[in-house]
């Protein structure tokens, strides 16, 4: 059977400002948190990587900078700290993947197009059969673009590299 490991992507606290919040994030949450229960009910490995930015709300250390709460890692789960929209570049996801011989990822996050799509499609490349959740990564509007546009757009574009799944659908 394959190793399968579940990884959260950028679901921090700033994503969630009442003065800017991500699309949908309260369903966000609770189809994460549905993950969540899953994977801790079959001790799959939950990755959350957490995204930096000096200078922005992001940056390390910060308020919004912290994994949200309504998702907050247990003591055994692990986290990935970046700087850049790829969770492998410059990390050491691929090392504490490689430990656990995982070769099966399940995505879900925030941003859609940025680091849930890069992060994506580098899995893919570094050969990982990875699982798309449709309904577990969120983004914003856009100047052209709905946010709702935006998710359907990459769970259509994205479906050549990852298998696509709701969270109901999702076992681990």
């Amino acid at each position: 059977m394959k190793k399968t490991a579940l990884l959260i992507i950028d679901v921090q606290a700033f994503m969630f400002s009442e003065s800017n919040p991500v699309y949908n994030g309260d369903k966000l949450l609770h189809n994460i948190n549905q993950l969540i229960t899953k994977a801790r009910a079959t001790n799959t490995p939950i990755f959350y990587i957490q995204h930096s930015e000096e200078g922005s709300p992001l940056e390390y250390g910060t308020p919004g900078w912290e994994i949200q709460a309504d998702i907050a890692p247990s003591e055994k789960d692990i986290i990935i700290h970046k700087e850049t929209p790829d969770s492998f570049f410059k990390t050491n996801l691929l090392d504490e993947l490689n430990k656990l011989d995982i070769c099966h990822l399940v995505m879900a996050g925030i941003q859609t197009e940025m680091c849930v799509d890069t992060t994506t499609r580098s899995a893919f490349g570094k050969g990982y059969e990875v699982t798309l959740i449709t309904d577990a990564h969120s983004t914003w509007n856009s100047e052209g673009l709905t946010a709702e546009q935006i998710i359907h757009h990459h769970n259509q574009t994205l479906r050549w590299m990852a298998n696509i799944k709701t969270a109901d659908e999702i076992n681990f």
